[in-house]
Parts: structure tokens; C-alpha cells; sequence
């Protein structure tokens, strides 16, 4: 599986607008399979539940409110690159697109 960074990179996505390609996305992640919403699930309680544990500790070290906004920071470069890999596979591409209008 390939990991995308971006949206543009994604086959079937490129050269269309930020709206288009999160509309498409959008999409393909509602046909994801229930294993792999489950693990794209899983994934973000795992870099969401350190954030409100380090958020909870304030009270006797305001450091770690630091370190859960450098924690949530990781919820880009962690879930959205694992977001878009799986979806990638749902994006019907533009000659699937013409083919399956025509039938």
C-alpha cells in the first residue's frame, strides 16, 4: 500500500480542486470496508486519548499541556496519510466513471 501525503498525489485525483478532491474522498471513504474503517478508527483514539491524558495532568505539570498540543500535531502526519491510502482504492477512476454512466 502506498502512503499519500497529499491529496493531488492520489491517482484519479489530480488536477481537480480541493473541493472536488475532498468530495471524492469523501465518498471513497464511505465504501471503505468495516476492518479498515475499524483500524483507520483505531488509529485516531491512539493519537486522541494521549492528547486528553496530557490534558488531564495539567493540574500538577502545566508541561504537559505542551506536550499534548505536540501530540495532536501528530494527527495529520499519523491518520490523514493512512486516511487517504486506504480510500485511494475506492476512487473510481475517470474511465470507470464514463463506462459505469453509459451502462
Amino acid at each position: 500500500m502506498k502512503l499519500y501525503f497529499f491529496t493531488k498525489d492520489i491517482p484519479g485525483l489530480e488536477g481537480r480542486s480541493i473541493k472536488e478532491r475532498m468530495t471524492m474522498l469523501e465518498a471513497a471513504g464511505k465504501r471503505m470496508s468495516v476492518p479498515e474503517k475499524t483500524l483507520l478508527n483505531v488509529l485516531k483514539l491512539l493519537v486522541i486519548v494521549p492528547v486528553f491524558i496530557l490534558i488531564l495532568r495539567t493540574a500538577t505539570d502545566w508541561t504537559s499541556l505542551v506536550w499534548a498540543f505536540l501530540v495532536f500535531l501528530l494527527y495529520p502526519l499519523v491518520v490523514k496519510p493512512l486516511q487517504y491510502s486506504l480510500s485511494a482504492k475506492y476512487i473510481q477512476q475517470p474511465d470507470t466513471i464514463s463506462s459505469s454512466k453509459e451502462q
